[in-house]
């Protein structure tokens, strides 16, 4: 079986954070944390971009109450590892070590994520091949 493609825009993206985030929420609900993060967008934008991602089963919406209430039907998780295998295709020819070795030099970690890397780090070499995910 085959990894499902997940085709999302950044806006469509920016609106599922919020129901990772915030949980179930209304149209209303969802376009006020956008506002609250800086981005103005109309209830109609809001609500069209919640519309698509139902279509594409990315969300759910209950219609038992005055207002629809959506839902993600996809974990973060999910998203994250699609767009970074993705990524990692089309930047490293498919080899995640370049792109690890990039973020390494690249950006800054908390002490308590450097320890779980080390962890990690130390598990692998031990022939420790689990994946926490």
């Amino acid at each position: 079986m085959t990894d499902r493609q997940y085709d999302l825009g950044d806006a469509e993206l920016e609106v599922l954070k919020v129901l990772w985030d915030e949980g179930p929420a209304t149209v209303r609900d969802v376009m006020n944390v956008l506002h609250d993060r800086g981005k103005k967008v109309a209830y109609t934008t809001v609500l069209t971009f919640l519309s698509r991602l139902e279509q594409k089963e990315l969300v759910a919406s209950d219609k038992s109450g005055l207002a629809y209430v959506y839902k993600p039907l996809v974990s973060r998780d999910k998203i994250t590892k699609n767009r970074l295998k993705t990524l990692v295709k089309q930047l490293y020819n498919g080899a995640a070590g370049p792109l690890v070795l990039q973020l390494i030099k690249t950006q800054r970690f908390t002490p308590d994520e450097i320890d779980a890397l080390q962890d990690l780090i130390n598990r692998l070499d031990a022939g420790d091949n689990r994946s926490d995910s």
